[in-house]
Formats: structure tokens, C-alpha cells, sequence
């Protein structure tokens, strides 16, 4: 039996029909996620399943005695509570009960006889309602949901009002979570979480959380961990799929040739019954013609159908950028520090080096607050390191992609923005009016869209469009901070099009500094990484976000795994990681050396780093060996993957240190 039911449901804006007679069902341990296009619909179907819109027509039907939780987008907390009174403002009840249990306590220490008897029994009965209500576990619970979400202790006592706005959307969630609703309505929950919060959520939703989830996501990787049921909004209507988000991907796809198929039929039929009534309307067959048409006007009324979205793959040609030099920023030994008000100093990276060749692709991701943007402006030459030198290469043109743009005229048609943000970033790369309407459709933009205003797009529009432009003004370095924050999954799934190695069909060829939580982003265009670890150290991996995951998640699980003692045999038989020997005097002379992806490290890093992937490749050997691992598929796939992926990095660079070793 469904918790949750919503039928008939209607609903416009103006002449905008955002909702046209859809319904839903929920049951209680079901996890869907919900997508489509910003504007959709989404926030306003979950808006009236909360309870906190009423639709034009149609009802929402809750089982009786069950609870929604809803989280907004911009959540109402009281400023004058602290950071852990905000989240914990559900508990209301047991700090209640805990009062009255201490006062009842002050008042035995005075009293006997009857008295005495009656506090006892008052005593009981409040510590099992105390118990009913959660107990003395809350405080425990409330501090692991904070801090998951990646507050530290010491922000505990902060005044709401003293929050930025991710910090209270984040508090917004905590209390959310730690109520345990039986629906959870979700809209964007990790807008504000940096990976390690995110990472954190998943874990929660999928094996601790007991009830219903039905969740507005961007985040493709935890809509792939969490849900088993998607949702699109499309058309006004909702269509359903079964599975996470990969899954959905797959049977969209299916769903949409055919529906292009079926499109393209009816297209035909209405242009062959059209041409037949135009050519005898006037003539003998009149009667007939306009009986075809009759009937072909109630087709196009009632049966026709709508052309699939989203169809095309990302079909542009972009200007040329002047070539760089092999590198095109480097940073030796860099630090940056800032005082804190308590005069203390917040160290935000210390003797960092850092060397981007040209065409290299490097994320970087780490905590909110831990200075990535800081870093990527100081590798700018924008703001002074502290310490330590940096330098730019020659011909470095680079275009810079912020979280925030106060240049917009907001009387400035879409296209013809597109066009003098071009001129004023490259007048060569200048764009023809038509040029930039194509531009514009490859970031799904329709052409009546293309005449809009640039005041009246919503955040991810003008993320779509200031990407647009930036990708065509014929730059060599692009630096992206947070590019995916305000776009829907189509745009970032657009985006990821244009970004994607060259190799890979993507259509930007030059160098690109990104930083971003979007894990799928960083998959799909990165082979390189900085990592923060938010203590002001920062760490060197060279491979995609799914490659750094898996190293960590083998560092995590090596002491479980060598605890038990036939591991423990094992690992103990296992050679420690040797460094290759030089080879020997009479060995044949080497070939010309080849210039590798590892030429510009130190001999003495590459050590390290071969150290490093051979202790890798064992640990991840020890996990694919045990039994509990082939019994996972899925499982015993990734670590698979990832050790191909080591084992190759690997081979390549003991072909580095033995051409080194022999100069």
C-alpha cells in the first residue's frame, strides 16, 4: 500500500502548464529520484506531495499517522539559535523531558515517604519516555550528522545568523535527517556539500535511512548509489523508469529512437495527407479533401506527437587557440596563509609544487573552505603566494569560469551576449549572428530562447550561456570553478560533451583547470588531481576521481583486511615493493628516448610514486582474492578496473626510471 499518493495533479503558472494530470505512488522503503529540465516541474511536484502547494486540481493523499519531511531550497531557521540548537530543534520534546526528568531528580533529594514513592513512580515513567523519544543516544546522533555533513565541534556553538547560505541549507538537512520522517522529499540536497559530505549523504540514504526517499538530484553519482526508481519530468508529464540513474540513461535512450521513429512516421503521414488536400480541395474530390482534413486537424489535436528532446549529440566547431609552451603553469614550493581573527593562522597549502603541461587535464577537490579557489587564482598570478614562486608559460590564454558574473547587461538578447563576450575576450574568434545562434543550440538553447533577455535566465541558463561563450572565445587554458553548481543534468551532461578529451570527441583540445564536487565531471574530462585534505595539506594523484576513490577505499580497508589471520599469513609472505634495478653494464644500448606523461618528475618522485602503485596494485590483489569480493559483481568489477588502470600506470612509469637510470 502506497505512503504517499498523488492524483490527477495539475498545475500552471500563467499560461505555462508545468504539471497536465500526472500521478504517483510511493511505497514506504521505495528511493526515486526525480530529473529533467530546469523549469520542469520538479520543486513544484515536490512542493505539493510536502503538502506546501496546493495544485490547480487534483489531491495528495498521506497514509495516516505518517510524517513528510520536506527540505527547501532556502530553508527558514530561527537567527538567534546555534548551529547544534538549529539542528536539533526536532528533540524539542525529549529536552523537555529531560528538564522535567533533572527536576524531578532536585526534588528527591529533599523528599521521603510518600512523597519519595510518587517521584519514583514519576521518575519510571519519564525515563521511558525519555527512552521512547531517543534516549541519551541524540546527543551522540546529532554531533555524527553535523559532522558528516562537515561541520567541525567548534562550529557548534556559531549563531545561525553568523551562517553563510550553504552553511544553513546544510543545517537545514541535519535537522531534517535527524527527525526520520517516514517520506523524505529532498529538493538539491547536495548543492552544498563538498564530495566527502556527499559521499557521507549516500552512505545514510542507502543503509541507514528506513523510509521513503524521493529526491531532486544533479548529483548523477548519487543518484547511481541511492535510488532504484527515476522519475523525468518532461512535457508536462512524468515518465517513469525503473533502476538508478544509469539504467535510466539507458532505457531513455531506447525510448527516444523510438519515439523519433514514431515522430518521423507521423510526419510523414500529416505531409502526404497535407499535399493530398491541397491538391484536390478545389476539384472534383473537394468533398473528400476536406474530410481528410477534418480529420487530419483532430489527429493534430488529439494524437500528435511531440519530437523527443535532447536527441543530438553536441555537433560544434570551435576556433583554434594559439599553441602553448609544454608547460603551461608551474608552482614551486608555494605557500599561502591568512590570520585567523583569534590570531591564530589558517595555513591553506604550504611547499606545494605543481606542474600542468600543455593539454593536461587537472581537478581539483577537496573540503568547502580548504582554499581551492584561492589556489587556482594564486596559480593565476591574480593574488600573491606567501611563499614560493609560480610562472606561467608562453602564449597562455586563459579563460576563467566563476562562481559569480556581475557583467551581464540584462537587456542583452542570449545570442548577441554570446557574441560580444567573444569580441571582448578574442576579436579574432568573432562570432556571425548565425554562429552564435548554433552555438547557443549546441547548449540546448531552442531558437525562441535564443531572443531572451539575459536579466530574465535563471542561474543555470546564464551558466550555460557564459560557458558557451568562454569555450568559443579561443582559449588555451580554461579554469572552471564550480561549472555544473546551477546546471540541470542535461547541461552537465552538455558540458561534459564540449570538455571531454579530444580523443574522446570532445571539442576543446587545450588545458583545463576545474574545480568542482561533480564527480561525473571529473571522471569524464580529468586525468589528473589535487587533493585537499582540508589541514592545509594538498595531494599530487595522477588518474580520474573513480581511480583516486579506489586507492582510498584500498588504503581504508587494508587493516580490515590483514586483521584475520589467514590475510595476515598472506600479507606477510608478500615481498615489500622493490624499485626496478638498472640494468647491467653489458646490456644492449637503449633506444632513442620517448618522451612519457611522467618526463617532467624528479627521479626521486618517481620512486616514491612506484612505491606507492606496487603497494596499491598488492593491496587491491589481497581484496580481489578473498571470497566475499567475487561474490560482489559489481565490487570485484571496480577493483578489477582500478587495478588495470594501476597495473598500466605501473608498467609506464618503471619504463621512465629505467630510462633514467641508464642516463
Amino acid at each position: 500500500m502506497p505512503i504517499l499518493a498523488a492524483t490527477n495533479l495539475k498545475h500552471a503558472y500563467g499560461e505555462n502548464i508545468v504539471l497536465d494530470g500526472i500521478s504517483l505512488s510511493i511505497e514506504p522503503d521505495e528511493r526515486i529520484g526525480v530529473v529533467g529540465r530546469n523549469g520542469a516541474g520538479k520543486s513544484t511536484l515536490l512542493k505539493m506531495l510536502a503538502g506546501d502547494m496546493t495544485p490547480d486540481s487534483g489531491e495528495v493523499v498521506l497514509r495516516k499517522g505518517c510524517k513528510v519531511g520536506y527540505l527547501h531550497q532556502d530553508p527558514v531557521l530561527d537567527p538567534d539559535d546555534t548551529l547544534k540548537g538549529a539542528a536539533e530543534a526536532g528533540f524539542a520534546e525529549l529536552h523537555d523531558l529531560h528538564r522535567e526528568l533533572e527536576g524531578v531528580f532536585e526534588q528527591m533529594g529533599r523528599a521521603d515517604g510518600a512523597t519519595l514513592e510518587r517521584l519514583l513512580r514519576q521518575q519510571a515513567d519519564l525515563e521511558k519516555r525519555v527512552e521512547a523519544a531517543g534516549g541519551y543516544a541524540v546527543e551522540h546522533r546529532v554531533e555524527q550528522v553535523l559532522q558528516g555533513l562537515g561541520f567541525t565541534s567548534a562550529q557548534f556553538g556559531v549563531k545561525v545568523r553568523g551562517l553563510s547560505g550553504g552553511q544553513r541549507a546544510r543545517v537545514a538537512l541535519a535537522r531534517l535527517l535527524l527527525d526520520e520522517p517516514e517520506v523524505l522529499l529532498l529538493d538539491e540536497p547536495t548543492n552544498h556539500l563538498d564530495i566527502d559530505g556527499r559521499l557521507w549523504l549516500e552512505r545514510f540514504l542507502r543503509d541507514e535511512y528506513k523510509g521513503a526517499v524521493v529526491m531532486i538530484s544533479h548529483d548523477r553519482y548519487l543518484l547511481d548509489a541511492v535510488v532504484n526508481r527515476i522519475i523525468e519530468t518532461e512535457f508536462a508529464r512524468l515518465v517513469d523508469y525503473p533502476g538508478n540513474y544509469a539504467k535510466f540513461r539507458e532505457l531513455r535512450a531506447d525510448r527516444r529512437v523510438t519515439q523519433l521513429r514514431a515522430y518521423e512516421k507521423q510526419q510523414d503521414k500529416f505531409k502526404k495527407e497535407e499535399a493530398f488536400i491541397r491538391k484536390f480541395k478545389a476539384g472534383q474530390r473537394s468533398k473528400q479533401a476536406r474530410g481528410r482534413e477534418t480529420r487530419l486537424e483532430r489527429e493534430k489535436a488529439t494524437e500528435r506527437l511531440e519530437r523527443p528532446m535532447e536527441l543530438k549529440e553536441l555537433s560544434i566547431s570551435l576556433p583554434k587557440a594559439e599553441r602553448t609552451g609544454d608547460v603551461v603553469v608551474s608552482a614551486r614550493e608555494i605557500t599561502k596563509r591568512y590570520p585567523r581573527e583569534d590570531g591564530s593562522t589558517l595555513t591553506l597549502f604550504e611547499k606545494l609544487d605543481v606542474k600542468i603541461g600543455r593539454g593536461e587535464r587537472w581537478a581539483i577537490l577537496g573540503p568547502n573552505g580548504a582554499g581551492k579557489t584561492t589556489l587556482v587564482r594564486a596559480l593565476l598570478g591574480e593574488i600573491p603566494v606567501d611563499e614560493g614562486v609560480v610562472r606561467i608559460g608562453s602564449n597562455v590564454q586563459p579563460g576563467h569560469f566563476k562562481q559569480t558574473r556581475d557583467d551581464l547587461d540584462p537587456e542583452t538578447p542570449l545570442y548577441r551576449h554570446i557574441q560580444n563576450t567573444i569580441l571582448k575576450e578574442n576579436p579574432a574568434a568573432r562570432l556571425s549572428e548565425q554562429q552564435a545562434r548554433d552555438l547557443a543550440g549546441a547548449f540546448l538553447f531552442s531558437g525562441s530562447e535564443q531572443e531572451r533577455p539575459m536579466g530574465v535566465l535563471s542561474g543555470g541558463e546564464r551558466a550555460r550561456v557564459a560557458m558557451a561563450a568562454l569555450l568559443a572565445s579561443s582559449k588555451n587554458l580554461l579554469v572552471l570553478d564550480e561549472p555544473t553548481n546551477h546546471l540541470d543534468i542535461p547541461a552537465a551532461e552538455r558540458l561534459e560533451q564540449a570538455l571531454a578529451p579530444h580523443e574522446g570527441g570532445g571539442v576543446f583540445d587545450g588545458t583545463l583547470i576545474l574545480i568542482s564536487h561533480d564527480r561525473a565531471l571529473i571522471d569524464a574530462t580529468c586525468d589528473h588531481m589535487l587533493v585537499f585534505d582540508g589541514q592545509g595539506g594538498v595531494r599530487v594523484f595522477l588518474g580520474n576521481y573513480s581511480e583516486w576513490r579506489a586507492k582510498e577505499l584500498a588504503r581504508e580497508a587494508a587493516p580490515s583486511t590483514t586483521s584475520a589471520p589467514t590475510r595476515a599469513s598472506k600479507a606477510s609472505s608478500t615481498p615489500p615493493p622493490q624499485v626496478p634495478r638498472a640494468p647491467s653494464a653489458d646490456a644492449k644500448p637503449p633506444a632513442p628516448k620517448r618522451k612519457s606523461r611522467f618526463s617532467w618528475m624528479k627521479l626521486d618522485q618517481i620512486e616514491v610514486r612506484l612505491h606507492e602503485l606496487q603497494s596499491d596494485v598488492a593491496e587491491l590483489d589481497e581484496r580481489l582474492a578473498a571470497p566475499a569480493t567475487w561474490g560482489d559483481t559489481a565490487l570485484s568489477q571496480r577493483l578489477t578496473e582500478a587495478r588495470s588502470k594501476l597495473a598500466a600506470e605501473l608498467e609506464e612509469l618503471e619504463g621512465e626510471w629505467l630510462e633514467r637510470a641508464e642516463e
